[in-house]
Order: structure tokens, then sequence, then C-alpha cells
């Protein structure tokens, strides 16, 4: 009898935090490693946010939370939904999670039966797949490329759509490739949708205000479809709060209580102090982070810029998020300093062992053609990274 289950060992490792964790060991070697791998913003987070979780220490909030979250943060969160996103939630259409990953979990873990199938968008963000094959789901991957800015079509939609179809899950921002859905985009997917009633739609918001372009459109802000999809959102990216662990979804309220029940039985509510500070920053106006949003505009015109003069990266222009995704096809087949790239693990590889730069490798993303690079990192950093691949390219 073996000793793990095939659940685990059909799982993939995190290809990002195989990185970190391979860059870290490089560091502890001694060299010098750039890191631009993880989606975590290089900010502090806000001493409005931190001073609420010190008020919530000295006020002693240290026992367990509601399963779905407090209920002064289930109401923070209503009014969020509804001043950014135009949508209207009740207390029992949220869950709050130990991070919007939770959240997905729990989603796969409640709807998903053996066999139905996942609409996943390429690239799409690293976990969807395992998180939907460990729920005995089926992904069902629709690739996309550089020349339509990483953006599914309402084609390509209908044409993945099966007897077997649960669910589509998409990020917009999208994490890795920082596309952003308009609403017209949005509308246009939508009307596919529409004539399928028993799909339904996970909308991941995450980098929702890390948004450089037109502003961000939420898919359930449709009436026709706000009955058929989960908004999930989370504090990590906008607020600068990646360990403190704080996601949640607004649904419709049979998947919501579903999603409370599941989340009971794992890890009950998330960290009380956590959720006293997350209140505080959500009845901020987003504008109080705004300082944050400017910077990373400026990183990802710098890095866009330095990175379109090496020749064999080809990279589009990003709207939301803080990464971009080039497409580095042209070194495949090639030998850089004595070594053979045959793909983009192995572009990914090179790029950690000859320029001390980490990346993730697209494929982890589900675009076998790309590399996903963080500007998640100062100014220095990322020209001095920039100038490491450059040499090690050339």
């Amino acid at each position: 009898m073996q000793l793990l289950s095939d659940r685990i060992l059909n799982m993939a490792t995190s290809a990002t935090l195989a990185m970190a964790a391979k860059a870290r060991e490089l560091r502890g070697e001694g060299k010098d490693i750039i890191g631009l791998s993880l989606g975590e913003p290089d900010f502090n987070t806000p001493d409005f946010i931190k001073e609420a979780a010190i008020q919530a220490i000295n006020e002693n909030y240290n026992s367990y939370t509601p399963v779905d979250g407090y209920g002064e943060l289930k109401d923070a969160i209503i009014i969020k939904f509804k001043r950014d996103n135009n949508l209207t939630y009740t207390p029992t259409q949220i869950v709050v999670s130990t991070g919007a990953k939770q959240c997905l979990a729990n989603i796969a873990g409640v709807m998903l039966n053996e066999g139905d199938e996942v609409i996943l968008p390429c690239p799409y963000w690293v976990s969807y797949a395992d998180i939907v094959k460990l729920n005995d789901g089926v992904p069902v991957e629709v690739e996309t490329s550089i020349d339509t800015d990483f953006k599914m079509t309402p084609a390509q939609l209908e044409a993945a759509i099966t007897p077997k179809t649960k669910m589509l899950w998409f990020s917009s921002p999208c994490n890795p490739s920082g596309s952003v859905y308009s609403k017209s985009e949005l509308r246009a997917l939508a009307d596919v949708l529409v004539k399928h009633p028993n799909i339904y739609v996970v909308s991941d918001e995450i980098y929702e205000h890390i948004n450089y372009g037109e502003g961000h459109a939420s898919i359930a802000e449709f009436d026709d479809m706000y009955n058929n999809t989960i908004t999930v959102n989370g504090v990590s990216k906008a607020f600068a709060m990646t360990g403190w662990r704080i996601g949640y979804l607004g649904a419709p309220e049979k998947i919501a209580r579903a999603c409370n029940k599941m989340q009971g039985q794992i890890t009950s509510g998330a960290n009380c102090i956590a959720q006293r500070a997350v209140i505080t920053a959500l009845n901020e106006p987003a504008s109080r982070v705004q300082y944050m949003i400017d910077e990373f505009k400026v990183r990802r015109d710098l890095i866009l810029k330095l990175v379109n003069e090496i020749e064999g990266f080809k990279s589009n222009t990003p709207d939301g998020a803080f990464y971009i995704f080039p497409d580095v096809t042209y070194f495949f087949g090639k030998t850089l300093r004595g070594k053979k790239i045959n793909n983009a693990t192995d572009f990914s590889l090179y790029l950690l062992e000859e320029a001390l730069v980490a990346t993730v490798t697209g494929e982890a993303f589900g675009n076998p053609d790309c590399i996903r690079i963080s500007y998640a990192a100062s100014q220095e950093q990322i020209i001095e990274a920039i100038k490491r691949i450059k040499d090690a390219v050339s």
C-alpha cells in the first residue's frame, strides 16, 4: 500500500513558489539573485491599516471568528462591491476566507463533480488547473496569444463549451498577462454564456485596482449574469497585504452557504486581527493606495522599454496587475552559453542560473511560449535585472 494519496502525487507544485524556493536556495549559497518571480507588492502595508490591526489587538480580539467572517467586515465588503463594482449583495451572499485562493478552493469543492469541465482561458493563474483537478474537474484550456492581448474571444468560448461544461474561470486584470477585459469584451462573452444558463463563472478580480487603462469592469454587473457569477476578490495585491491572508467572495446565496459549510470543516473563520484591519482597508476609497498603482505604472513602462530592447523578447502592453508576459519562442532550439533551450522552462531556469534573475515559466500558466516577469520590485532592481537578462542572451 502506497504511503501518499494519488491526489497529492498527481498534483503539480506551484511553479511560482517553486521558483521562489530555488531563488532562496541560491541566495543561501551566496548568489545575488534578483527575484522577479513572486506576485507580491514590495510596498509596506499602509500605516492606517496597521494601526487598525494594533487597535484590534489592544481591544483583545483573540477569539474564533464566524466561519464566513465578522458581520462588520461583510458589511464593509457589501459597501465596497456596491461602490466599486455596482454589485448588490446581502450578508448571506458573502464569505470571507484565508485568502482568495481559499475562496477558489471552496468554490471548486462545492460545485464540481467528477468529469465536470471548467474552461480556463490561457494563460491562467497557476493554481486554477490543479484546484479544478483536485476536485475531480477537468480543465479545458483555451489558447490565446500575444497577438490578441491574451484574451479569449466569444467564438473561442462558444467552441470550448460542451454538455459537460460547468464553469468558466478567469481573472481580469489577468495574472500572468496583465490583460484587462473591457466592459464591452465582457458583454460579448456574456452574450455567449446566457445561451448556456447552467454554466457558472468565477471572476477573479484580485488585481482590480491595479489598472492603468479605462477602468475595471465586473461580469456580474450584467443583470443576466449576476445569478451565474461568483466574484472573488481580496486585499493582498492593492493593499500590499499578501501575508495577512484575507480574501472574499460574493455569490448566489446557495453557493455562498455551501462555501461556508465547506470552510467550516477545513479551516473555520479567518484570522481575527487581519479581519479587523481589512474592515478599515475596505471602508477607505481606493485613492488611499493610488500611490502604489502610480508607481507600478512607472515600473511597467520602464520594464517594457528595457525588455523591448532585447532581441527575441516580444511583449504586449498590459493594462493591469504587475507582470509582463513576453513571448520567448525566439530562443527555443538555440544554445546559450552551452545550454540548449528547448522551452520556456529551460529559458526561465537559464535566466536564474546565468543571469541570477528569477522569473516563472509560462508553462505553469498554460502558455508554453512565454515567461512571467514581475515588476513588483524597485526601479533599480528592474534596471539591473533586465541588464543581466540582456547580457545573458546576447
